[in-house]
């Protein structure tokens, strides 16, 4: 039996500025497949054909406004803003811990200054558009996609390595 991982700290760096004590929330991109149903004649039912890998987004929620951030705003550039999320995974039955490290590029897309009322907390609130995305976990990249540049490397093995080839893209 063994006990789950457990987020036990983070934080997010914008262009390698740590917002240490300014991010209280972050929502990582949904890595997600978009698959088409498929049924031809003589086959017995449907499946999912591959299409490719859906839109990145990553959200992120701070304690106030961020003037960096809005100074990003409308950047030039789909891969114009670098983040990197830090996160540090325990567990409590061997209390081993994972460092966790999400690197983005992309452009912010929506920029939410929240409801302001004088002697609460407001939320600031981004929405940021993935264009380059990578995975590292205790320093081995697990993940990296470049939808740019056609790149899709899962466990070491690019998968997209053959259609650039046949494409003529190296």
């Amino acid at each position: 039996m063994g006990l789950p991982r457990t987020l036990k700290n983070m934080t997010i760096f914008n262009e390698g500025l740590a917002y240490l004590g300014e991010v209280s929330s972050v929502t990582l991109p949904k890595l997600t497949r978009k698959l088409e149903e498929w049924r031809g004649g003589g086959m017995g039912g449907p499946v999912k054909l591959d299409m490719g890998q859906e839109a990145l987004e990553l959200e992120m929620t701070f304690g106030g406004p961020m003037r960096d951030i809005l100074r990003q705003y409308g950047v030039v550039g789909m891969a114009g803003v670098y983040l990197r999320f830090v996160g540090v995974y325990q567990r409590d039955d061997s209390s081993s811990m994972d460092n966790i490290e999400i690197i983005i590029r992309g452009r912010h897309e929506e920029i939410d200054m929240g409801e302001a009322k004088p002697g609460e907390i407001s939320e600031f609130k981004v929405k940021t558009a993935v264009a380059y995305y990578k995975l590292v976990w205790g320093g081995v990249t697990e993940i990296e996609i470049d939808h740019i540049n056609m790149v899709e490397i899962v466990s070491g093995v690019d998968r997209l390595a053959k259609q650039r080839g046949a494409l003529g893209i190296f």
